[in-house]
């Protein structure tokens, strides 16, 4: 019997062990509140001690006084909130920052913001987190920058949408040192479910347009098949079924299918409302072209990719959409 309390003793402080020192960052700074952004810092707000501090910002300052407001009285304890002036407020005290910026320029424009002033000693490096999906040179162009001051910047772009970052079961792609993953990591699955070591600092970004330049093919794929098998005269289910347990099998035909009815939770049954929109999808896809440019990767499906999504977002009924409208700009039938 007095073993076995030592046992649970032991596990004990090892479970004590573990979560005081996953735990080091007081002070938080959260730059960038779109779609994605926003539901990321309301999760890692909800999920930090009432003895740490947040503070938020984005250009949208009623965005921020909203979010401010839903965190203060979603619920007892999360960090204290505080909503900043400007991205120097925000980042001034901070010993990590989070960013989630839309494009390349607003990265640079936000970190030259940051590092204009100059960056305050500390007793440990702050680091610099940046969450936004850009080209890996931009990235690693400001990560020299930040080194500059004494503090480490690492990519770690996310998978997962809005949905994901409602949830808190994004899957964080991290472009970082090994000796730094052991501190990030508690941070990001604060806000997600899965960190993937990738590399060091541009790999993480590396390893997302990879992935979603792919994505960008498969989407235009499956509406392409689904519409062949459809104007056949099968029946979308039956198609899809047969898709799902055969070698086409992929995440657009399996859980984002693009016709209505065939996958309950999919867009498309809410006229392709919300999911990945198509803008986002093109933006991602000119950032894989553009990668594979400077690495000299050969990309034979990337110009009629880049026409289809181009294309389709200047139409009216596919403007705005989830990506897996393309079914709907190739004729679909819904």
């Amino acid at each position: 019997m007095r073993a076995g309390v030592r046992a649970w003793k032991q596990v004990s402080l090892q479970r004590r062990a573990f979560s005081s020192s996953a735990r080091r960052l007081d002070n938080y700074g959260f730059i960038g509140l779109g779609q994605m952004g926003y539901q990321m810092a309301k999760n890692l707000q909800a999920k930090l001690p009432p003895s740490d501090t947040i503070r938020i910002f984005d250009i949208n300052k009623a965005a921020a006084e909203k979010l401010a407001g839903e965190m203060k009285s979603s619920q007892a304890g999360g960090a204290v909130v505080e909503v900043a002036q400007d991205v120097s407020e925000a980042s001034k005290d901070a010993d990590t920052v989070i960013t989630v910026l839309p494009e390349p320029s607003h990265v640079k424009s936000v970190y030259a913001s940051i590092l204009e002033g100059g960056l305050s000693a500390r007793s440990k490096p702050r680091i610099f987190i940046d969450c936004s999906t850009i080209d890996p040179s931009s990235s690693l162009e400001v990560a020299g920058s930040v080194a500059k001051h004494d503090a480490q910047f690492v990519d770690a772009p996310m998978s997962g949408g809005v949905v994901g970052a409602t949830a808190g079961t994004l899957t964080f792609m991290l472009g970082a040192p090994s000796s730094l993953v052991e501190r990030i990591e508690p941070i990001l699955l604060r806000m997600g479910k899965r960190v993937l070591h990738c590399g060091n600092p541009g790999a993480g970004l590396a390893a997302k347009l990879a992935n979603n330049y792919l994505l960008a093919i498969n989407n235009i794929g499956t509406a392409e098949a689904m519409n062949l098998g459809i104007k056949w005269g099968l029946d979308p289910k039956v198609l899809a079924g047969v898709i799902n347990v055969s070698t086409g099998k992929c995440w657009p035909s399996e859980v984002n299918n693009p016709v209505k009815g065939v996958v309950e939770t999919a867009p498309a049954n809410r006229d392709y409302s919300g999911g990945f929109g198509i803008s986002l999808m093109r933006k991602d896809l000119n950032l894989a072209i553009a990668a594979a440019k400077e690495a000299n990767a050969k990309l034979e499906l990337a110009d009629a990719a880049k026409n289809v999504y181009e294309t389709a977002e200047k139409v009216e009924n596919c403007k705005g959409r989830d990506f897996s409208v393309v079914y709907r700009y190739l004729g679909g039938k819904e």
